[in-house]
């Protein structure tokens, strides 16, 4: 519900503020007073693009401010999607359009794109005017408006379900139809590849030892030289180290009963004798396998040359990638020899999907087609009530591929004349036809679905007399479930108001500005005796206004 309007600096307005109440609201005033201002000051609400044209004062900023309960509405898909915080149901809506023309949005002081600010105020507020027919005319609303009136919340949820288990079914399978095919066109080569990595016959970590083992009988004359030359020096025959060890140990034994200063030293000789023997020994023992082997060698380098050129050919940096190719190339040809039976089976699984949404399909279908009827069945007299008597209406369905709807395209048609082919509601008559019928669908719905506030901007146009007065009784039969809004010239709706608001210009040294005031019941009448006068009001016209405001209660 529209709670408070602010208006600053905007075209005839100085500054502007209005509290709005629950029920019927109606708002009148003398042509040219500035009733359209208003509503174009709201339509930036609603996230119409702003025109620096507007601004009153060029040096101060336009502001225009609505306080709106959202309560009875379900937001939060809409605040997660764009990251908005909302802790209750009192929305402040805000525009600025700045002296340098460029303008922004914000939800609770959050600036928000106007694509978001358009998709939040259709589901609030509702401007419908002569030439608009704004929710009726989308499709995705007429479909909703059968839906809610056939009680298809239980039928729509089931349905959502099995569809969005379906396209994933029938995703999956064009998925791997697509790789099936993209696999066999590089079958060949895969297999190709695949085949001589196995000719290879790889190991793991084989390039480490193999080069390891390169460097050995690469080496092995000056390896084997070295050895002997160490073995010699540590174990010869004559004067080798072992032995001159073992001479200074008996000599420090002999001086450990002596000097106490050496006390221990011949032990830790000793000690050093045992891992020098130890390290003669493990000399001679790598010397005897260490070998000049040219075949063994030449075998080696082949082997390495072969990795070495597996990897360039991949381009992979190691023996370890090589071998994890090798591995997913199995994992392909897998999927290859496999993916016929895997699109059987995907292609089972999305058609038994498509048969259940299909059959859940035709039960919203169904409801939906009982719902028009009745839909068609209410409006109809209402219409014929406002004057429309040879109004024509139906509402046409054609069958659409499965989506998240159903496969239910639906579109209302109308004629307003005798032989008159019925048409879209886009396409058929404008101004006060099109107005008053769009007051009795809007009537009709209000029963069944969670409308926005509705402001109506003069539906009322082209009737007068019993038809404006049922009316103003259509439009306050629709207030007790929603908040409406009337911009109306007729004083037989304007006696239907639950509050009345005065829409008047007037002029001061330096301008002429335009001001909106909330009636009290004196004034009240007053301005509804203006509106039957036409010019001055007499005692008559005064009596008329209050008994238009009795008969209207």
């Amino acid at each position: 519900m529209l709670q408070r309007l602010l208006i600053t600096n905007y075209a005839l307005i100085d500054h502007l503020e209005i509290d709005f109440s629950q029920g019927l609201t109606i708002v009148t005033g003398e042509t040219g007073a500035g009733k359209s201002i208003i509503l174009g000051a709201l339509s930036l609400i609603l996230g119409e693009r702003a025109d620096s044209q507007v601004t009153r004062d060029k040096s101060k900023k336009t502001i225009v401010e609505a306080v709106i309960d959202a309560g009875r509405f379900d937001l939060y898909s809409f605040f997660s999607e764009n990251a908005l915080d909302n802790d209750g149901p009192e929305l402040v809506i805000r525009r600025e359009i700045a002296p340098s023309g460029r303008s922004r949005a914000l939800v609770n002081d959050s600036v928000v794109p106007l694509t978001a600010l358009r998709e939040l105020m259709t589901r609030l507020v509702d401007i419908h005017s002569q030439h608009s027919n704004m929710l009726l005319a989308q499709p995705a609303f007429q479909l909703s408006v059968l839906d809610s009136i056939a009680g298809n919340t239980a039928r729509l949820s089931e349905y959502g379900s099995l569809f969005n288990d379906y396209r994933h079914a029938a995703s999956a399978l064009v998925k791997a139809q697509e790789l099936a095919a993209k696999a066999h066109t590089q079958e060949d080569y895969l297999r190709f590849q695949l085949d001589q990595l196995a000719e290879a016959q790889l190991e793991p970590d084989e390039d480490i030892e193999l080069e390891a083992e390169q460097k050995v009988l690469a080496n092995a004359a000056t390896i084997r030289e070295s050895l002997w030359d160490i073995n010699a020096n540590i174990d010869s025959e004559e004067d080798s180290t072992l032995q001159r060890l073992n001479r200074a140990a008996n000599q420090l034994e002999q001086l450990e009963g002596t000097l106490t200063e050496v006390d221990g030293m011949s032990a830790r000789v000793r000690s050093a004798l045992i891992e020098l023997q130890d390290i003669a020994q493990s000399v001679n023992h790598i010397s005897s396998y260490v070998q000049d082997d040219p075949q063994r060698l030449e075998y080696i380098e082949e082997r390495l040359d072969t990795i070495y050129s597996l990897q360039r050919k991949h381009n992979v940096a190691n023996l370890d990638e090589l071998l994890a190719l090798q591995q997913d190339l199995k994992r392909q040809l897998d999927e290859i020899d496999n993916s016929e039976e895997r699109i059987v089976q995907l292609t089972r699984e999305r058609d038994n999907l498509l048969e259940k949404v299909c059959a859940a399909a035709k039960e919203l279908s169904t409801a939906r087609h009982a719902a028009a009827k009745t839909f068609v069945s209410q409006v109809m007299p209402l219409a014929h009530e406002l004057g429309m008597k040879n109004l024509a209406f139906e509402i046409a369905f054609s069958e659409v591929a499965p989506c998240t709807t159903g496969t239910d395209a639906v579109e209302f048609k109308f004629a307003f004349n005798k032989n008159q082919p019925l048409m879209p509601v886009k396409d058929t008559a404008s101004g006060g036809e099109i107005s008053r019928l769009m007051l009795c669908v809007k009537d009709v719905i209000a029963h069944s679905v969670d409308m926005p506030t509705l402001i109506f901007d003069e539906v009322d146009t082209g009737v007068s007399g019993n038809v404006a007065s049922k009316i103003g009784a259509l439009m306050h039969d629709m207030a007790q479930r929603l908040q409406v809004i009337a911009i109306t010239h007729l004083p037989q709706v304007a006696a239907y108001a639950d509050a009345h608001l005065l829409v008047a210009k007037s002029d001061t040294d330096q301008s002429t500005v335009t001001t909106l005031k909330r009636l009290n019941d004196a004034e009240h009448v007053q301005e509804i005796a203006r509106m039957l006068s036409g010019g001055t009001i007499g005692q008559a016209a005064i009596e008329n206004a209050r008994q238009l405001i009795v008969d209207s209660h």
